[in-house]
């Protein structure tokens, strides 16, 4: 049954829960991929009609933490005064500040590009918060032309993130912006 924006926010995290609950993945050797159509769809509906950045931010980190196979960190970092600080994330504790330029999250804010890394132990610079991340993915946010942040996953796996992750979360990051 689709969900309207009537809803409360209880209703659509109990039927988001509900729908976690009753789909079933079948194990392999490989992981299965992240079906980014469905987490697009959950976070429409999880922060259709909240306005709040904070809040906003931490249920996408939330939901993509649960809805992404081998992840073991995801989170935001925001622009102020011309360095990132940490916003919303999942995981353990992390770096509270890093300067543009600085490590993976600051590369990609410094060139307003996504940035994957498949061995994180092979980039110069790179800023070790969980010794077992082994790849990261890195998205900005941009609004009317503006950086104001980035998207930050990383991964106890080399080479986890690759294209099909990038479009996903580009469009994790479009629906994120409309209310924000």
């Amino acid at each position: 049954m689709p969900l309207s924006n009537k809803n409360s926010i209880a209703d659509r995290l109990q039927a988001l829960a509900e729908e976690g609950r009753s789909s079933t993945r079948v194990l392999s050797q490989q992981r299965a991929p992240a079906d980014y159509d469905q987490l697009s769809q959950q976070l429409a509906v999880l922060i259709s009609g909240e306005k709040d950045r904070v809040a906003n931010l931490a249920n996408c980190a939330a939901l993509l933490r649960q809805g992404m196979p081998a992840i073991n960190w995801v989170g935001f970092y925001l622009l102020k005064r011309n360095t990132l600080v940490l916003g919303p994330f999942q995981g353990k504790p992390a770096c509270t500040r890093i300067e543009i330029g600085r490590g993976v999250c600051g590369l990609a804010a410094e060139i307003f590009k996504t940035v994957i890394i498949g061995n994180v132990h092979e980039f110069p610079g790179h800023i070790a918060c969980d010794l077992n991340s082994r790849s990261e993915i890195v998205l900005p946010i941009i609004i009317d032309g503006k950086f104001i942040g980035l998207l930050d996953i990383n991964s106890p796996e080399v080479d986890r993130f690759d294209h099909v992750d990038q479009q996903g979360l580009e469009g994790i990051i479009q629906i994120l912006i409309a209310q924000i």
